[in-house]
């Protein structure tokens, strides 16, 4: 009898475990995201004026032609066409999660980079996966805890060197270093960027890689998924004067 009730005991964990598996599978499978950048991969012909985010950009200003430092410099805004992008690797295939509630403010000065810095404040109850279920338990209290951390912060303090002369529509490598600051805790970051002006524009495509660990989080993990601890933070940001 006592094996008996052992063997119901153990056979009740299994499929607590698996009907638990399942669930979390239900909530975190199917990428409903792709990340749309506001700098795409160009080929010769191509402009950054062409891409989604900067339709509305003004095409007064033939492609190609020089930018000079006066468009450039100066305090630019973050437009409510950026948006942020939170990326999880999973056993069974990456997941995106857009935020397009972005703002903040740049300061350029190609004369004296030194001086430069950026800033956004990210909305995280905008976070949206197109799968209500998921981004409800990732909103919750075992990950983002969005009802106490309501946003999440990015700063950067210092650019890589950057180039005196620009073309309308080329994109410029850049490498920014700052802090990303999620559930309250800060996190020194690099991020691999590109950037472009176009049509009145100043567009900003950049990467970092970060871990659940690095905010107080554990990354998820079942009988039937598990996900990679890194968690892939993307900005693509249209910026105005």
């Amino acid at each position: 009898m006592k094996k008996k009730t052992i063997a119901m005991i153990a056979a009740g964990v299994i499929i607590v475990g698996v009907i638990s598996g399942y669930t979390w599978l239900n909530k975190s499978m199917g990428n409903n995201v792709e990340i749309e950048s506001v700098i795409p991969t160009q080929t010769p012909g191509t402009e950054a004026a062409d891409t989604p985010a900067a339709t509305n950009a003004s095409t007064d200003t033939a492609g190609g032609a020089a930018v000079t430092a006066e468009q450039l410099n100066g305090d630019w805004t973050i437009a409510d066409t950026s948006k942020v992008y939170w990326s999880v690797t999973t056993s069974q295939e990456t997941v995106n999660f857009v935020d397009n509630s972005v703002k903040g403010s740049w300061k350029v000065n190609l004369d004296d980079i030194t001086t430069m810095t950026g800033e956004g404040t990210v909305d995280m109850s905008a976070l949206d996966s197109g799968n209500g279920q998921r981004d409800e338990h990732v909103k919750g209290d075992d990950f983002l805890a969005v009802a106490a951390n309501p946003t999440s912060t990015f700063v950067v303090k210092s650019f890589s060197e950057l180039p005196a002369e620009w073309t309308e529509g080329t994109a410029v490598p850049v490498e920014m270093q700052g802090t990303l600051t999620v559930k309250g805790i800060a996190k020194d970051v690099t991020f691999a960027a590109k950037a472009a002006y176009s049509g009145g524009q100043l567009l900003l495509s950049g990467t970092t890689t970060v871990t659940f660990a690095d905010f107080g989080m554990t990354s998820p993990h079942s009988i039937v998924l598990d996900a990679e601890n890194n968690l892939l933070v993307s900005l693509e940001l249209v910026l105005t004067k």
